[in-house]
């Protein structure tokens, strides 16, 4: 029997998935299996799947049928639906990985659930929580209540500025000039940083353990409060001791010696604990709430003495980690996980584990030198920095004629003729001035700056050598220029200039896609034909309490990277390997070579990707030669489209500042809050217009192609339309409003408190769904030379977890929850009111989360 294509068998035994569609030829189908009951069962279903007759019980899911993981997740649903045949994982399918196997397996014990650390308390018992439904009168109430309150912070915030300037104007001489405006903008710094504790301890006094409704009058004190916090200049000292003093006085309770490299700042600051000589790497979630079925529940994060946090974790309310523990890179604790004293945890759900994840020695660094550098950077920054931000916008208001022309009271109301040219001369200037300097300072002075930092030798923290490091790995992660230069050729050459060590690289027109990150440009190292996704992060320093240290980090030839990886030094990974989404990059064990790797913590899989045989031709010679050439042409159009809709950006923003600065005698400060306003407004609207304009206002639609097929590239195109606004809208009612201009199939009343969409038109959210921090819908995947994209569909009152990660062609059926850090694998079928999590994500029976009912909380009052 002859069935539909999906896999043939390459050189050195490597398998290749190629399409949803699968070829048997040459299996014996005369053969009688004498297999049990359950295995006649299963094969039957996965008969059914691949649209084929019979499938042998002793043949590989893989090697032999040529299944792909698309495959399989829709063999697992089809198996979910059959309450006579036991459940499957993907986990199980990659671990037994033949029907005869797979059915002894599921037969011996019941599948484990993915969170078998996970405590078995009563309170871990229970029916899944209701969803609390909100009135569309409240939702639109607390809508018009955080729009005005914005608009009352930008009121004050022109009144301020405007005082402010007048009053640094009236200055005469340079020496008056830089008091006044060290003065003014000393003061407006501590203003702006002691606002927003003023204004938790006035609405809120001190947080406890509680849960309330999202649009209530409860939920809107606490947006306010984490808006004011999110918008905070305290956050330029992450890294810096002065930060955990910030935390104190917000009301954390955090000992000496404490290090948080994390800009995700917690907002229920009195439900964190954290011992000293801890530290806490980047990119960790430790927020001290959640949101979950339409309320917001917050709950203590408790790290004792000597923690320490690897990088992109997530820890959950209600979680405690004791004296000496550590948590690795890529791993979550889910609500109620505690870990004992002096031990070491990875994975989401985290588990016991030997690994050691700290190291580097410990060197001095007391008391004195922390505070000896808090003094020095206040220092900086209040006699350098801030006078020289103020008084150099005074300059350029005053040295500038075409800003200049517009502040003499004779000249309002200049013809607009004359508007436009002042606005088109500042525009260019501003604008392409600083790429062609930022491009300069970004190749030259990170490279002096790295003249004093040695590979391999141990530096204390809170030092000269730790502020040249601090300062370098800021510069060289600007992310305007990797949005520039990503996902195209030129992406090589702009790593190549920062420091990267590119020397073997293979070009294929998408190297690297726009969001990488590193600690240190030159010591990365990336093997020939490797091909990375975007969200990498290259973790070449490692960090203890008191030290640091550089080193260089290696990524093998021939690698496919996934998104959201973090990547450490020392990674147990070879060459061709196919490092999945999500996946905790191993730090034990042999090399791995010529395996994918999937998971946290990671487990092999077939290092296979999806690529149709009719793409073979497209990899090497002439035929890869001319679709490269061509695709560079097009992407180099892409960036200069986008350079010059960002310049008309600035531009439209320009003429319109120095429209206000025309009628700002007449107006007064209520210009400049107008102005904050509008270009907020503007913004949004401008950049939704612009990517319904490249779609020409029509939706996508699944695809699989090659990278090198032209609707690859501007499928590209469509990803560099600049969305950073958005998070402004995060917690707001606009923000779903956003999301349906946009092309999202949206319900009412969604809670989206920081969802990233990727592909907004393959995207549908149903009803009172609830989207946290850090989540993401991702439609599609490259792998390789291949591109897929597929719809996800999210029923009525789902909840995405913090850091919760949705692949293509998924479906979570109504009331569905999906727990923090989880990995929703692509074609998985969530069923109605089940709850999964893990990475990948499995069912978790054990782990509903406990009901207001089962808590007895209290109501923040």
């Amino acid at each position: 029997m002859r069935g539909r294509r999906l896999s043939k068998r390459l050189q050195g035994g490597r398998t290749v998935e190629q399409s949803s569609e699968v070829d048997i030829t040459g299996l014996d189908q005369g053969i009688v299996d004498r297999s049990t009951d359950t295995e006649s069962e299963l094969a039957q279903v996965l008969a059914a799947v691949i649209r084929v007759d019979h499938v042998p019980v002793d043949r590989h899911f893989f090697d032999d049928l040529g299944a792909n993981s698309l495959v399989m997740a829709q063999f697992c649903a089809r198996l979910r639906r059959r309450p006579d045949l036991p459940s499957a994982s993907m986990k199980d399918i990659y671990r037994y990985s033949t029907i005869r196997s797979l059915a002894a397996a599921l037969a011996a014990t019941p599948p484990a659930s993915a969170d078998c650390s996970l405590p078995k308390s009563p309170s871990h018992v229970t029916s899944p929580s209701p969803v609390t439904s909100t009135s569309r009168l409240t939702y639109v109430l607390c809508g018009i209540l955080q729009l005005s309150m914005f608009l009352g912070y930008s009121a004050a915030a022109g009144m301020v500025a405007a005082r402010g300037f007048t009053w640094v104007a009236a200055g005469s001489g340079a020496a008056d000039i830089y008091l006044r405006s060290l003065l003014f903008g000393g003061v407006g710094f501590v203003a702006l940083c002691a606002f927003p504790v003023v204004a938790k301890w006035i609405l809120v006094g001190r947080w406890k353990p509680c849960e309330f409704p999202v649009w209530s009058l409860t939920y809107l004190r606490f947006w306010l409060v984490k808006v004011l916090l999110h918008a905070n200049p305290v956050l330029l000292f992450v890294g810096n001791p002065l930060y955990p003093l910030y935390l104190r006085a917000l009301g954390a309770r955090i000992g000496k010696g404490v290090t948080i490299l994390s800009h995700s700042l917690p907002v229920c600051t009195d439900l964190l604990t954290i011992g000293a000589g801890t530290v806490i790497r980047k990119d960790s979630f430790f927020l001290c709430y959640r949101a979950h079925a339409g309320r917001i529940q917050t709950g203590p994060v408790t790290l004792g003495r000597d923690v320490f946090i690897g990088e992109k974790t997530v820890l959950d309310i209600d979680t405690r980690m004791g004296d000496g523990t550590q948590l690795g890179h890529s791993s979550a604790l889910y609500r109620g996980q505690a870990v004992p004293d002096g031990e070491h945890w990875h994975g989401s759900p985290a588990q016991p584990t030997e690994i050691d994840y700290v190291r580097v020695a410990p060197t001095r660094c007391g008391t004195w030198r922390r505070a000896s550098y808090g003094l020095m950077t206040l220092l900086q920054l209040f006699f350098l920095y801030l006078p020289l931000a103020v008084g150099g916008t005074y300059m350029l208001f005053e040295e500038v004629p075409a800003i200049g022309n517009h502040l003499a009271p004779e000249t309002a109301g200049l013809a607009a003729e004359r508007l436009i040219s002042d606005a088109l001369v500042v525009s260019l200037v501003l604008f392409f001035g600083s790429v062609v300097a930022g491009l300069v300072a970004l190749y030259t002075v990170p490279r002096l700056l790295n003249l004093v930092i040695e590979p391999d030798k141990v530096y204390p923290l809170c030092g000269f050598h730790y502020s040249v490091h601090r300062a370098m790995a800021r510069m060289t992660n600007i992310k305007f220029f990797a949005w520039l230069f990503g996902d195209s050729s030129y992406v090589v050459y702009y790593l190549k200039g920062l420091g990267y060590d590119l020397s073997r690289v293979e070009q294929t027109g998408s190297n690297f896609g726009t969001e990488v990150q590193h600690e240190s440009p030159y010591l990365v190292t990336v093997g020939r034909g490797t091909m990375v996704a975007d969200g990498l992060s290259i973790m070449n320093a490692e960090y203890s309490s008191t030290s640091f240290r550089v080193s260089r980090a290696s990524i093998g030839s021939h690698n496919f990277l996934g998104n959201n990886i973090a990547y450490p030094v020392g990674a147990r990974t070879g060459d061709n390997c196919l490092l999945a989404t999500k996946v905790m990059v191993p730090l034990h064990g042999e090399v791995r070579n010529g395996v994918g790797l999937l998971g946290s913590p990671c487990f092999e899989i077939p290092r296979s990707v999806e690529r149709d045989s009719r793409f073979d031709d497209l990899r090497t010679g002439e035929r890869l030669r001319r679709r490269l050439a061509a695709k560079n042409r097009y992407n180099l159009r892409s960036m200069a489209l986008m350079l010059f809709v960002r310049w008309l950006h600035t531009f439209a923003l320009t003429m319109l500042a120095l429209a206000s600065i025309d009628v700002y005698g007449v107006l007064g400060h209520v210009v400049i809050a107008a102005y904050l306003a509008f270009t907020l407004g503007f913004s949004t609207l401008y950049y939704i217009l612009l990517e319904r304009c490249i779609t020409s206002f029509r939706s996508l639609r699944p695809r699989l192609c090659s990278i090198y097929d032209p609707y690859f590239w501007w499928h590209e195109r469509l990803w560099k339309v600049p969305d950073e606004h958005l998070d402004i809208y995060n917690g707001t009612p606009f923000k779903s409003l956003i999301w349906r201009m946009l092309g999202v199939r949206i319900g009412s009343r969604v809670f989206d408190d920081g969802c990233y969409l990727t592909e907004r038109t393959l995207t549908t959210i149903g009803d009172e769904c609830t989207l946290n921090a850090g989540s993401k819908i991702q439609c599609h995947s490259q792998e390789d030379g291949t591109f897929k994209s597929d719809r996800s569909t999210l029923g009525a009152r789902c909840t995405l977890g913090v850091s919760a990660h949705v692949h293509y062609g998924v479906t979570m059926g109504d009331g569905a929850v999906l727990a923090p850090d989880s990995f929703l694998m692509k074609g998985e079928e969530v069923p109605p009111n089940a709850r999964w999590g893990g990475n990948p994500a499995a069912d978790m029976p054990d782990a509903t989360p406990r009901s207001s009912a089962d808590d007895a909380v209290t109501t923040l009052s």
